[in-house]
């Protein structure tokens, strides 16, 4: 059977309204442009996409959103994309947010013929709302079943006309799951070479997985947040605002030992790369499938030489490796990593955390946060201490949607360090520089214990 076919067009050219999808891509990276282009030209209508994340307004699923083409989401992360944000907060666009590791697992089973698993993540949270819950040696889990669609749009580096994959970097990132799920499976691939010419050992998708194949074009190279380690002059021309949080990110590389594999979360989390003291190994692990070890890079670096890990782009270096979010979230509830850390917009008295939703008026998806505070056994929160209304965020227990339960082991802020007491309560561990205990009793609305 001849798999390859011409362009992008020719692929879908039997895809009609109201298929479903699945779309490999992390962020911006990995994602299938070409077909993207030629489902927008199609105009093809009531579409249900799976996904990680739907990408920005101009790139990726965000262009099929604009243009109103897509009926429903199935994603972990909203992201950066504003509209897709607005359409589902004014309810015109369905959604199903999905933790990212369950996500990735889903669509793993779908494509290996398992029709539901257990998982911790979202346990006691409203995903929860609904499902099965079931306890194994005395910690409870929820069921989650297998996901599959009509067609599945992935994107490698090099293919052969057997279909045979290799991806680049952490381009695999949902790639090669996807590819696994699809009753029709589709590739496109920046180098299109005869059977025979790549190493086997070196193949990460298999043909049988593919159906069809083409040599894509005219490829972008977006780097989402390109970022280097500030210097003791460019920390003291930061904004009162952003020299909190470089406080909050000094005390936090305290908590990290040489040699320890961490998960940062985005925001005041990466910050701790300013504070690494010179010559201590700290090995990053990133839920878009990568284990990479420093020096941060300068700016103006290459995206094909640099990987995002955690919204901070760093080298894989000797020792580093790269592979497929569904391994990365196997290392997460595995609980293989040892330090976790994470924003957080709320943090309870008893530990409960709250971070990826504000009803009505903001939700960027809970992504891998899930999945990372139910299976770690040190989760650190950072995060300023109130909110700009001046509203504290240590509270005795959440009003915002939940991410875990009892997960929070301590949480930094600018003014203080605290532990989550077992029975309830921030025990004040450290203040802080310039910090008062004032300023922090005014500033807890929680139990504080001192």
């Amino acid at each position: 059977m001849n798999k390859v076919f011409t362009h992008a067009a020719e692929a879908i050219i039997d895809l009609t309204s109201g298929s479903s999808i699945l779309m490999g891509g992390f962020g911006l990276t990995g994602v299938p442009e070409n077909l993207i282009s030629a489902l927008l030209e199609k105009n093809a209508t009531d579409l249900t996409c799976i996904s990680n994340e739907a990408g920005l307004e101009n790139f990726g699923i965000g262009r099929l959103i604009a243009q109103k083409q897509i009926r429903k989401m199935i994603c972990s992360y909203i992201g950066e994309n504003h509209l897709f944000e607005k359409l589902m907060l004014e309810g015109h666009l369905a959604v199903e947010l999905v933790p990212q590791g369950t996500l990735a697992e889903r669509i793993r089973c779908g494509g290996a013929g398992i029709p539901a698993f257990y998982t911790p993540a979202g346990v006691g949270t409203e995903v929860a709302e609904g499902k099965e819950t079931r306890e194994f040696d005395g910690k409870k889990y929820l069921m989650e079943t297998a996901i599959t669609a009509d067609y599945a749009f992935v994107k490698a580096w090099k293919g052969d006309t057997e279909g045979n994959l290799i991806y680049k970097g952490t381009s695999q990132n949902f790639n090669p799951v996807v590819a696994m799920a699809g009753k029709i499976t589709i590739a496109e691939v920046e180098e299109l070479v005869p059977a025979g010419s790549l190493d086997p050992n070196q193949i990460h998708t298999p043909g049988i997985y593919v159906h069809r194949i083409f040599q894509g074009k005219d490829y972008q190279k977006p780097i989402e947040h390109l970022t280097h380690q500030m210097d003791a002059e460019e920390i003291k021309e930061l904004s009162p605002e952003d020299l909190k949080k470089e406080i909050i990110g000094k005390r936090l590389a305290q908590e990290i030992k040489d040699g320890d594999y961490v998960n940062l979360g985005i925001g005041i989390p990466t910050r701790v790369a300013n504070h690494i003291p010179k010559g201590m190994k700290v090995i990053l692990q990133s839920e878009n499938g990568l284990l990479g070890i420093g020096p941060f890079p300068e700016e103006g670096a290459e995206d094909a030489d640099y990987i995002n890990a955690s919204k901070q782009t760093i080298t894989v270096a000797s020792g580093g490796s790269v592979f497929g979010s569904e391994q990365s979230f196997a290392m997460i509830r595995g609980n293989h990593i040892d330090v976790t850390i994470l924003g957080g917009m709320e943090v309870s008295e008893r530990g409960d955390l709250a971070n990826w939703k504000v009803p009505g008026k903001m939700v960027k998806g809970m992504g891998g946060a899930m999945d990372l505070v139910a299976s770690a056994d040190k989760v650190i929160v950072a995060m300023l201490q109130t909110t700009p209304s001046g509203k504290s965020k240590l509270v005795r227990t959440c009003d915002l949607p939940l991410t875990g339960v009892r997960c929070v082991t301590r949480v930094i802020t600018e003014l203080g360090v605290y532990d989550i007491s077992p029975e309830g309560g921030f025990k004040l561990v450290e203040i802080q520089p310039g910090a008062t205990i004032e300023q922090i009793l005014a500033a807890t609305s929680g139990r504080l214990i001192r």
